[in-house]
């Protein structure tokens, strides 16, 4: 579940053509995130893609998750596993607080301590890279 939502966070905002890094809160590499959805370990392989229409997918490209516009985040089988709510407020499926991404790309948890950073990249991304994907 964690690798679906960090996954799916990353996929509601737009980024620039480059790769955008994303970082842990010590500040050392994660992963990236291409322009073209693809994202990325630390080493530079695929973890898996970001599709135009909100489907997420494996490095194999089996579809794991999808993001909804409304910043529902479901697993391959529609259920929902979370939330991204507009404020950057990260919600699991019953609606409990698991932490927050805000617009400058910091992730935090429900203590507001700072899990990592992902900046360029829109909150609902970047959340899903915190809360759902382990790279």
């Amino acid at each position: 579940m964690r690798k679906l939502f960090f996954i799916a966070a990353f996929a509601l905002y737009g980024i620039g053509a480059k790769a955008q890094t994303i970082e842990s809160g010590s500040h050392s590499t994660t992963g990236y995130i291409k322009s073209d959805g693809t994202i990325e370990n630390s080493s530079h392989s695929t973890a898996g893609y970001i599709k135009s229409d909100g489907t997420i997918e494996d490095r194999s490209h089996s579809t794991i998750g999808y993001i909804k516009s409304d910043g529902t985040i479901e697993n391959r089988s529609h259920s929902t596993v979370g939330y991204v709510k507009s404020a950057g407020t990260v919600e699991n499926s019953s609606h409990s607080t698991q932490g927050y991404s805000n617009s400058e790309g910091t992730g935090e948890d429900s203590s507001h301590s700072t899990l990592g950073y992902a900046r360029g990249i829109k909150k609902e991304w970047a959340a899903v890279a915190f809360f759902f994907v382990k790279f």
